[in-house]
């Protein structure tokens, strides 16, 4: 398996390059960020992505790009898009088959009762303020959400999480570790009790494996964490 761990190949205009080839290239996407364009009119991540192939490989015209997930806006961590519509469809389908394997840390004020576990619930979406509620049992239009977790380290005022998803649901980690007393730091809309200075909720999609759609060498990506007190005390 190879291995790009903590490791930067481009840098330019903030955007944090962390792997990239013919067919995919994956960023570490800052906290305040958006993948896709929305109505905000906030300049988007894969247009600061396109630009970056264009100045890089001196490309005129269209650059094509194709987004193949998204982070919460709050979030930072590692982003996937695809670089050819060959690997696109083959990167949707492993998302879909859940063959991607994605790690995620997480800083939370309260420890959880158990330091490793399972959690499950049925997540409903409310549209009108873009936020998940968490049923112990399945309610009409909701769906079923499956997270584990393990307690990697206590910090000073803090204890790190490492979330991996077995579902994909909005808002997934962040409504499931507040509905088991564990708000994420910085996270005012899940429960946190103050915000944190930059905006940004302290969780980060730290790692991520899969076997490339196109070379199907295996790849283990990992992200550099935010330049922050906190973060870099999860060293």
């Amino acid at each position: 398996m190879t291995k790009f761990s903590d490791k930067v190949l481009s840098n330019k205009n903030n955007l944090q390059v962390i792997y990239e080839d013919n067919h995919i290239i994956v960023v570490n996407k800052r906290a305040g960020d958006i993948v896709q364009g929305d109505k905000t009119g906030d300049k988007p991540l894969s247009d600061v992505v396109k630009e970056y192939i264009a100045d890089k490989y001196n490309k005129p015209g269209n650059v094509y790009l194709g987004t193949v997930h998204r982070l919460d806006r709050p979030t930072t961590g590692l982003v996937i898009f695809s670089k050819t519509s060959k690997a696109l469809p083959r990167l949707n389908k492993l998302f879909v088959s859940k063959d991607i394997s994605k790690t995620y840390w997480a800083l939370v004020k309260n420890p959880p009762e158990k330091e490793i576990g399972t959690l499950i619930h049925w997540l409903k979406k409310n549209p009108k303020n873009n936020k998940s509620k968490a049923h112990k049992n399945e309610v009409p239009d909701s769906k079923k959400a499956i997270l584990h977790y393990k307690t990697i380290k206590q910090l000073d005022n803090y204890y790190l999480l490492e979330v991996n998803l077995e579902t994909g649901r909005h808002h997934q980690i962040r409504v499931q570790l507040s509905t088991i007393g564990c708000p994420i730091k910085g996270d005012l809309k899940y429960g946190f009790d103050r915000s944190n200075k930059d905006a940004s909720i302290s969780l980060h999609a730290r790692n991520i494996k899969f076997i490339h759609p196109v070379s199907k060498i295996n790849l283990n990506i990992t992200a550099p964490l935010p330049i922050d007190t906190v973060w870099q005390a999860c060293l």
